[in-house]
């Protein structure tokens, strides 16, 4: 059975839902479709968002802050559970996971969190420390630790905005971005170590080291108009799910957000 995945960040769904954009959803030919930074709780959307016609739909949302973070998946498939949030109570509230489990494979679709602002010096100047960073990695390492245990009794697949370019060739200007958040070295450090564990990110897998291929592009200066952009996000399978990758894709083309959907169709 070949099924396709898709992953979008939409920077508000409320927002994106009033677009014409958002057409490509009634379109979309895949059987599970994960939403990141939606932004809203299920009693701010309409119906037809909040249950499409077609699709069982799973919602995670901030419970720390509105109008923040959240995900959420819509599948045409049944799962056999779904739980929200990681298991250790420090790293929920913020709605940044949902874990389905289906017959062949456990699913994460995850907003990993951004590494924040910059902190100052008692003058005011760049320190080269983000506010966020720590509870990014913290965020990272539990997540790795709950996915490593699920793994135990089925292959992974997580996608999601994980808001790290891994190496040069995932943003336009590396060497401008080495000491900002998102291509710092712990950061990339931690994909690597990821890597190295046996999570494989299916884009690579099937293009190589292809460039100029992004998901993320800056509303300001017109950087998508340039394609100065940055892949932050993706779709990673345990390497025992590699055999059943049949192909994965960028939709560049889709516009909406400031990131694009990002997909993977697996054959199991």
């Amino acid at each position: 059975m070949l099924i396709k995945l898709v992953s979008w960040n939409v920077n508000g769904l409320r927002a994106l839902s009033a677009k014409p954009e958002w057409e490509w959803f009634a379109r979309t030919d895949a059987g599970i479709v994960a939403l990141q930074e939606t932004k809203a709780h299920p009693d701010q959307l309409k119906e037809e968002l909040v249950s499409p016609a077609g699709w069982e739909a799973h919602w995670s949302s901030s419970i720390v802050k509105k109008g923040y973070s959240g995900v959420a998946v819509f599948s045409r498939l049944k799962p056999l559970a779904v739980r929200a949030e990681l298991p250790d109570p420090q790293w929920q509230g913020e709605g940044r996971l949902l874990h389905l489990e289906f017959q062949d494979f456990h699913f994460f679709n995850g907003y990993f969190p951004n590494g924040g602002a910059e902190e100052l010096d008692e003058n005011g100047k760049p320190t080269g420390r983000f506010k966020r960073v720590p509870y990014k990695m913290g965020f990272f390492e539990a997540f790795l630790s709950y996915a490593q245990e699920c793994r135990k009794s089925k292959p992974i697949v997580v996608c999601g905005d994980f808001n790290i370019a891994h190496k040069p060739v995932d943003l336009a200007r590396p060497k401008q971005n080495v000491k900002n958040t998102g291509f710092l070295p712990e950061e990339r450090a931690f994909l690597d170590r990821f890597t190295a564990l046996g999570y494989v990110d299916t884009f690579r897998k099937v293009h190589g080291e292809a460039p100029d291929q992004y998901s993320w592009w800056s509303y300001k200066t017109r950087a998508r108009e340039k394609n100065i952009g940055w892949r932050i996000d993706y779709f990673f399978v345990s390497e025992e799910l590699v055999p059943a990758v049949s192909d994965a894709w960028i939709e560049s083309d889709v516009r909406g957000s400031d990131h694009c959907p990002v997909g993977l169709a697996l054959d199991v």
